[in-house]
């Protein structure tokens, strides 16, 4: 396995910024000016792109580059390429047709702060501007791009993300069983979350077999403890500390982990994924310490 890159010495949470502000430029040079036309559209794409997300996803892809010694020039346009999937999917989520949010991350949702046929070709137009996106990968092989593209296409689409998406919608109001709800968590939040993992595999060179599913193993558990989190938060939160309405799920009936078994049950299943998670990463060694805090802290956020 690759080395992992030998000049990092401070802890992963003190480089944060420093790639949030990293992936935001270039994720500012991928976008169009709002200034070009169509000026409204442009806009609204900006808008639901640079509105406070704390870049979670991309920040998974350079935390997986770090332990597998890629440098992050070479992981820039996934991270980009996967945020503006993220930002994509959350404008359609917070439609009027969908989970109808006036909020998100503290700020009017894109429908609200422009309209909802504006908010629906803003999110069109993000989609594929990542694909454009991860056709320009730095150092990689065509056959590298070909697997990144379709990596987070199948992530993004029926069988992924949107998939997830539309069982989340029938299940409302339904009972489901533990395996049927984490199969959807699966599917529309721990599918993106899974891909920015993978992302830095395919850009490693002789990464063996074991190592490989340690990290696939270790982006599914993450991707469900993420979503399940969210449920709480969605319970306990506050909606100016969470960034949007908190008691939606409820008010949409939705199935989730605390309104079919509770919080407690809730609490116990997300910290056992946590450690599930971490045991993949034994194997890494020091190596995986950034991809580590990652994990404990998005178990920990809102708390």
């Amino acid at each position: 396995m690759p080395a992992r890159i030998d000049h990092l010495s401070a802890s992963f949470e003190d480089r944060i910024a420093d790639y949030q502000q990293r992936v935001d430029e270039r994720l500012g040079q991928a976008l169009p000016e709002a200034a070009k036309v169509p000026e409204r559209l442009h806009d609204a794409m900006r808008y639901a792109v640079f509105n406070g997300g704390k870049r979670v996803r991309p920040l998974l892809v350079y935390a997986t580059g770090e332990c597998l010694g890629v440098a992050p020039g070479q992981l820039d346009s996934p991270a980009v390429a996967i945020e503006l999937i993220h930002a994509f999917s959350l404008v359609h989520d917070d439609l009027p047709a969908m989970d109808d949010d006036d909020l998100r991350r503290g700020k009017p949702t894109v429908h609200i702060q422009f309209d909802e046929a504006t908010a629906i070709l803003a999110a069109d137009a993000l989609q594929p501007l990542a694909f454009s996106v991860l056709a320009g990968v730095a150092g990689a092989s065509d056959s590298t791009r070909t697997a990144l593209v379709r990596l987070v296409a199948d992530a993004a689409g029926s069988v992924g993300m949107t998939g997830g998406q539309s069982i989340d919608l029938d299940a409302e109001g339904k009972m489901l069983s533990v395996a049927e709800l984490e199969h959807m968590y699966s599917l529309k939040t721990g599918a993106l979350i899974h891909a920015a993992i993978m992302s830095a595999c395919l850009l490693c060179d002789d990464l063996d077999r074991e190592h490989i599913k340690a990290l696939d193993d270790f982006g599914r558990l993450v991707g469900v403890a993420f979503q399940i989190k969210d449920d709480i938060l969605d319970v306990e939160g506050e909606t100016h500390v969470i960034g949007k309405p908190s008691g939606s799920d409820e008010k949409l009936d939705k199935a989730t982990y605390p309104s079919l078994f509770g919080l407690d049950a809730s609490r116990e299943r997300c910290d056992e994924l946590l450690e599930q998670a971490l045991a993949r990463l034994d194997r890494f060694g020091d190596a995986a310490a950034s991809l580590e805090w990652l994990a404990r802290y998005i178990v920990a956020r809102g708390q």
